[in-house]
């Protein structure tokens, strides 16, 4: 086990955890909202709001496990920071061009900075983080370890702002092309 991995192996259990049941829950908000009547353009708004989140904690998820892995050098994990950021970045990308053409909802600023923006910077750091292992790896493991708990953090963001916005424009109390 390389050394400087020890002391985050605490860290990475709690945050793979709440990972996992973060994504557990929105598998169970999704099911709950079937039974429901249909938005208009749901699809559109799912792919566009929904599933970026289940992606985020999926990366959280899969970031916690990497690091308690019994690795003897951080170079094959600084290497799959890279894919993982640069990875991230695509899908975002994907995600901002979705979250332009749907019409099921007219995203405000807020919408932009937790599910485009800061997405990006945490996708941008992890890859950076690949670059920052060899002359500073300690730096690179706080980096990663920021990241993570951003992705964690937006995820929650997002799927309280889903799980709420649903609830009240299936309720009638929501225009979703006149957000407050």
């Amino acid at each position: 086990m390389n050394p400087l991995l020890t002391p985050w192996q605490n860290f990475y259990v709690i945050v793979g955890s709440a990972a996992g049941a973060l994504i557990g829950l929105q598998f169970v908000v999704m099911a709950l909202m079937a039974n429901m009547p249909v938005m208009e353009n749901e699809s559109q708004a799912v792919a566009a709001f929904s599933t970026p989140s289940v992606v985020n904690f999926g990366v959280v998820l899969a970031l916690a496990a990497v690091e308690v892995m019994p690795w003897r050098r951080l170079a094959p994990v600084s290497i799959l920071w890279a894919v993982a950021g640069i990875l991230g970045i695509v899908y975002t990308s994907i995600t901002a061009r979705r979250f332009q053409t749907q019409r099921a909802y007219t995203p405000v600023l807020v919408d932009w900075i937790y599910r485009i923006i800061l997405p990006y910077l945490g996708y941008s750091c992890l890859a950076t983080a690949a670059l920052l292992v060899r002359p500073h790896p300690t730096a690179a493991l706080f980096d990663v370890a920021a990241v993570t708990l951003l992705l964690l953090f937006v995820g929650i963001h997002d799927a309280w702002d889903n799980a709420t916005f649903l609830v009240f424009y299936k309720r009638g109390e929501v225009d979703p092309h006149h957000p407050r």
